[in-house]
């Protein structure tokens, strides 16, 4: 058994009856991966604040089931929740999991208000691979989201990884005719939605320089970007510290909520 799946299923047996899955298997498009569950407060009323929650896997695995831990947390701070899957690059290449992460957004868009969400209060957020999908989901309007967007949440993620040089990036977006149209960081904008990054210090996969860069160029081209650097964390602290058997270790919920408060959005 994968520590993912341990990790949920140990959240799960932890979780009580404070959330409910709302909706499974939702088509959001025709293709075999387009599908998205759908969390909420199980006591909930309408017009609920609504995340959409991109997991990782190197934009190449990674199934939205295993990530359950990730709707029932953002469900108890009173988010309506989704989890998309997203094709994976090997079965088709860079920009499929983009197109499918603006199709994932422009369902909840269309058909959230009928589940109970407020589809004027979308939040996307992200861990690693799922991070920089979110992200360039609110920065970059070629995927058709960033309008619709009220703030961005990324969690270890890759935004500034010219040149391409391992064979994660190459394989992803070695062939794309244009690698810079491939970077966060070169869609930042005074009007960008606010963002949360999240990094730990000792994440040696996503080095925390990409948050760091993120941060400062969004704040230098008059956007909003807040940064928190857990020390001692590593790539994957931070994803584990949203499932119940790792929360006293990093505040990322509470961080995570602190925020989306302050905008209005928990």
């Amino acid at each position: 058994m994968s520590l993912l799946k341990a990790l949920n299923l140990i959240d799960a047996a932890l979780a009580g009856r404070a959330t409910r899955r709302l909706a499974r298997d939702v088509r959001f498009g025709p293709g075999a991966r387009q599908r998205l569950d759908l969390y909420a407060p199980r006591q909930s009323g309408p017009d609920l604040p609504v995340l959409v929650f991109f997991y990782g896997g190197n934009w190449d695995s990674g199934d939205r089931q295993d990530y359950a831990f990730a709707g029932r947390a953002f469900a108890e701070l009173g988010f309506l929740t989704v989890l998309p899957d997203y094709t994976h690059n090997h079965e088709r290449p860079y920009p499929a999991f983009m197109e499918d992460a603006g199709a994932a957004l422009a369902w909840v868009r269309a058909h959230i208000a009928d589940h109970g969400g407020d589809p004027a209060r979308i939040v996307v957020a992200g861990h690693s691979a799922g991070a920089y999908i979110a992200i360039t989901l609110a920065l970059d309007p070629r995927w058709g989201a960033a309008a619709s967007i009220r703030a961005a949440v990324g969690l270890s993620g890759p935004y500034d990884f010219l040149p391409l040089d391992t064979p994660v990036s190459i394989r992803t977006f070695g062939h794309a005719p244009d690698l810079d149209a491939t970077q966060p960081v070169n869609f930042v904008r005074a009007e960008a939605p606010p963002l949360l990054l999240l990094t730990g210090e000792a994440d040696v996969t996503v080095e925390p320089r990409h948050s760091r860069t993120l941060a400062a160029r969004l704040r230098a081209a008059g956007g909003t970007a807040k940064l928190i650097a857990y020390p001692g964390r590593s790539h994957t602290d931070p994803l584990k510290a949203i499932a119940r058997p790792f929360r006293g270790r990093t505040p990322v919920l509470r961080d995570i909520a602190a925020f989306l408060v302050r905008l209005g959005l928990g």
